[in-house]
């Protein structure tokens, strides 16, 4: 849903890079991107690659 701010298996801080994963993936090659933005390990990697954006949908419905 949004993306952790640190890495579940390493703890390493990730949460910054999303937005620039986000766009720059729209144009560019995922290994490419997450080469330079510094995700060396799988794990990290993992959780970028494995993220479903899906707060947009859920943010239509309401508690009651």
């Amino acid at each position: 849903m949004i993306i952790p701010v640190r890495c579940w298996s390493c703890g390493k801080p990730i949460g910054h890079l999303w937005k620039d994963y986000k766009e720059r993936s729209k144009t560019e090659s995922a290994k490419k991107v997450m080469d330079e933005l510094g995700l060396e390990r799988y794990c990290c990697r993992s959780m970028f690659m494995g993220q479903v954006d899906l707060i947009d949908t859920i943010s239509k419905f309401r508690k009651h």
